[in-house]
């Protein structure tokens, strides 16, 4: 499950934490909702950043028999 969470602080700094998506489409994700925001200080990675997507493939072999009549 894809989640954002932020932490508004009383002095104005926003934390952002975004957990569910692996690799650098979180920085997609994100993109808009920090422009608003205003200035990024720190960006720290997680481990789902660092993750391989996973994509299912699938290899198909066919084989044509003929009967040589």
């Amino acid at each position: 499950m894809e989640t954002l969470e932020f932490v508004i602080y009383p002095d104005g700094r926003v934390l952002e934490k975004v957990t569910g998506i692996q690799g650098s489409s979180c920085e997609e994700v994100t993109a808009a909702i920090e422009a608003q925001l205003g200035q990024t200080i720190v960006c720290e990675p997680t481990s789902e950043f660092f993750a391989a997507t996973q994509s299912e493939t699938a290899t198909v072999t066919t084989q044509a028999n003929f009967s040589q009549w």
